[in-house]
């Protein structure tokens, strides 16, 4: 008689078991070993870059000296220099006439991209239809403008575009024993204070309907003289 072993179903399974979790374990802790190992790596290649955060404040602060130097370099405002005759622009505005006087504003513009200073009496001569030639007087007084002279003369910044003036006026009436004025200015030669440049530009006084009268005093000089320089905002306009 011969006997069969008979092997129970259920041990294979059972030993295929354990070796499938002894497996299973041994897959998950070298798994577990590479994940580290990768995150390690990953994690040093990251800290050798700075996050954008830092390299912005590094890239501000290495501008910020170059900001400051050229702030601290700039030119400083220096007061300006003297209105010269090629930085203006002259004419004769407000004309009239009034309690025997007639006369009108030089109006000095400032034509120039810069500031500049005028101050003082402007050289004024006047000239006739023949060409006589006359250097008006420096007024320390004129009914004309009601302007009276107050030492020192005011000194006027002009910014570009802005204006400073000074009277021009003259007798309008003989005076003694003469009993007519010469023949009036019907040109002015103008020069601003302090400058050798001048220009030429008319007498003509549209509000006396008349040229700048060249009436003489009871002693024989002349009468028409000029105003040092003043702001509008003094005289009467």
């Amino acid at each position: 008689m011969r006997f069969r072993a008979v092997r129970d179903p259920r041990a294979r399974p059972a030993a295929y078991r354990g070796l499938s979790g002894a497996a299973a374990r041994g897959r998950t802790v070298t798994l577990g070993v590479l994940a580290v190992a990768a995150c390690g790596l990953a994690m040093t290649a990251c800290g050798s870059q700075n996050p954008p955060g830092a390299a912005s404040s590094a890239t501000s602060s290495a501008a910020s000296p170059a900001s400051t130097a050229i702030s601290s370099s700039a030119p400083s405002t220096a007061d300006p220099g003297t209105c010269v005759t090629s930085e203006l622009k002259i004419s004769l505005t407000d004309s009239s006439a009034l309690a025997g006087q007639a006369g009108g504003y030089l109006k000095f513009t400032n034509d120039s991209g810069t500031p500049c200073r005028m101050s003082g009496w402007p050289a004024v001569i006047g000239l006739t239809a023949t060409g006589h030639a006359t250097r008006l007087r420096r007024l320390q007084s004129s009914m004309f403008g009601a302007w009276h002279y107050t030492a020192p003369p005011p000194a006027v910044t002009l910014r570009p575009g802005a204006s400073a003036y000074a009277i021009v006026a003259a007798d309008d009436k003989p005076a003694g024993d003469n009993t007519r004025c010469p023949a009036p200015y019907v040109r002015l030669r103008v020069s601003p204070p302090g400058d050798s440049g001048s220009v030429t530009i008319s007498a003509w006084l549209p509000g006396a309907v008349s040229y700048l009268p060249a009436c003489l005093s009871a002693d024989g000089s002349p009468t028409a003289g000029t105003s040092t320089i003043t702001t509008l905002a003094s005289l009467p306009h």
